[in-house]
């Protein structure tokens, strides 16, 4: 069972080995070979259906695998075992681009949904929550003097604002890795740009990410390394600084031209 102790020495916070996923006669993943280091940003790219969800999904214990293997923290894991819950347990979240808030609700108790702070009675630790939740928005995020505060409401805030939240939850319960789902889809410029900031936060803190984003400018800028999908196989691997923004994007073009022309 993997090893959920932050102080042991490892290299890599998650490791696939010739994973593959098919759903009956389709093959969504083929031989993937993926490690993901501490304190790294990972961009993950590729065209719709190129298998960037069921990556995530077989990584997160929504999805098991067809075959191959995964290592957390260098220790294999028992997919026999392996659920959303543990994965929770082994310190990963996701960042999902559609809603994950309550908008209703306060912003402490959007922190704590479903891990609250209780005494022994069981009663929840309101005031316990609050400070914390104030904690993070001002230390973690940087939510100084813009008025928001722990009882601010989801609904008051923008876009980037909301994911901000989200991340800052993921941070705030030790999370090792935090897989991010387009965080940017949708956002004004303005918007994206504080979420680009709160993603830096990720790796400033020591952590690794996942990043998946159709936006080759905005990964292109963020990640340390690029892995670039293509029909459920891994084609690429590259550092942003051996390749232009430009020539990623012809890359990725021809990706798509040798697709089509296999499919004619």
């Amino acid at each position: 069972m993997a090893d959920t102790n932050p102080n042991r020495t490892y290299e890599h916070i998650v490791r696939a080995d010739k994973l593959s996923v098919a759903f009956g006669k389709v093959r969504a993943l083929s031989d993937i070979d993926l490690a993901i280091g501490r304190n790294e940003i990972v961009g993950l790219i590729g065209d719709n259906g190129a298998g960037k969800s069921t990556l995530i999904k077989t990584l997160t214990g929504v999805i098991p695998p067809t075959s191959g293997h995964l290592f957390i923290r260098d220790q294999p894991v028992d997919w026999a075992n392996f659920s959303v819950r543990r994965a929770h347990d082994l310190r990963f979240e996701t960042v999902y681009q559609e809603k994950s808030l309550g908008e209703k609700q306060p912003l402490w108790r959007n922190f704590f949904v479903g891990r609250q702070i209780t005494n022994r009675f069981g009663f929840i630790k309101v005031r316990e929550q609050r400070r914390i939740a104030n904690e993070i928005l001002q230390r973690q995020l940087g939510f100084r003097g813009v008025g928001i505060d722990a009882d601010s409401t989801v609904a008051k805030l923008s876009g980037g604002e909301r994911q901000g939240i989200a991340i800052g939850r993921a941070m705030h319960f030790d999370a090792d890795l935090i897989i991010l789902d387009e965080p940017t889809t949708a956002l004004a410029i303005k918007e994206v740009q504080k979420v680009l900031d709160f993603v830096r936060r990720i790796k400033a803190s020591g952590r690794a990410a996942i990043y998946i984003e159709h936006n080759l400018a905005h990964v292109h800028a963020l990640a340390d390394r690029l892995v670039v999908l293509d029909r459920g196989r891994i084609v690429a691997n590259i550092r942003p600084a051996d390749m232009s923004l430009a020539d990623l994007t012809l890359f990725l073009i021809d990706l798509q031209k040798t697709k089509i022309g296999a499919a004619a």
